[in-house]
């Protein structure tokens, strides 16, 4: 059984010191790949050295909404330049918006749709970001839709209800599930996490970030991505393997990665 997290941040300082051993319990976890996101693409060469270490490791390039006022006028082009400087660069993101106190919503709109633009250019899926935002994201993307043609992706990290979930699946994008589903009070993740199509599924742990139950309050890592595919095989009422075997087939297709047959690296 292989299991895919399609959303890791493993170059944050919270995992110099034991990297390797990270790896080494991922491995044993049975996760075959991962998707190592970006917040700005100052972290471009520090994601990079990973992936060269780690040959299961893929990763996107982009700007988060929360650092979208780091714009600058030749930002567009070096996202564009960097995504297609290397073949392990999957996806642009994560990017979108994030409405939560923010000040500046209409300048991370056209942060927002300047990526989409990128990613259509280079015909590469995109890794959203969305808090506090359904609404005005579903909008926007419809209207990108209309006016430039739909773009691959994912709803990354998705808290929503389900009306909002069926949103984005009516839109062709995947939804993927957190630790967050893991949480006793996690209702409308949960009730989406039952509702998704099952080739529309995708897990991760967004490490070092929303440690699944039983590890919360504690650093999060790739390993613990089995807790969340456990949980969502448990309320989805399939077996691990189902639900492991679906999303990993998902992400191979989503992200354009090999296939899952390939063997995990021993070191």
């Amino acid at each position: 059984m292989q299991l895919i997290d399609t959303h890791v941040h493993i170059n944050f300082d919270v995992f110099q010191s034991d990297i390797q051993a990270v790896c080494d319990r991922w491995r044993s976890a049975g996760v075959a790949r991962l998707i190592h996101s970006c917040v700005t693409p100052d972290e471009f060469a520090s994601i990079q050295a990973l992936a060269d270490r780690f040959p299961e490791l893929y990763f996107a390039v982009g700007l988060h909404p929360l650092d979208a006022n780091e714009w600058q006028s030749d930002t567009q082009d070096r996202i564009r330049y960097l995504a297609a400087s290397d073949p392990k660069v999957v996806a642009i993101g994560e990017m979108g918006l994030d409405f939560y106190k923010a000040q500046n919503q209409d300048h991370q709109k056209f942060v927002f749709t300047s990526q989409l633009q990128i990613a259509q250019e280079l015909n590469k899926p995109v890794i959203i970001h969305c808090r506090d935002a359904a609404l005005v994201m579903a909008e926007l993307l419809r209207d990108f839709w209309e006016s430039s043609g739909s773009v691959r992706g994912v709803m990354h990290c998705w808290g929503g209800t389900p009306e909002e979930t069926q949103w984005f699946l009516d839109l062709g994008l995947y939804v993927s599930i957190s630790g967050i589903v893991t949480f006793k009070n996690a209702h409308q993740v949960q009730a989406s996490a039952k509702m998704i199509a099952c080739d529309r599924l995708l897990i991760e742990t967004d490490c070092p970030f929303l440690a699944p139950v039983p590890k919360r309050g504690k650093r999060n890592e790739p390993a613990y991505v089995r807790y969340v595919a456990e949980e969502v095989a448990r309320l989805r009422n399939v077996t691990l393997e189902t639900l492991a075997e679906q999303t990993t087939k998902n992400a191979e297709e989503l992200f354009g990665l090999r296939s899952s047959a390939s063997q995990v690296p021993d070191n």
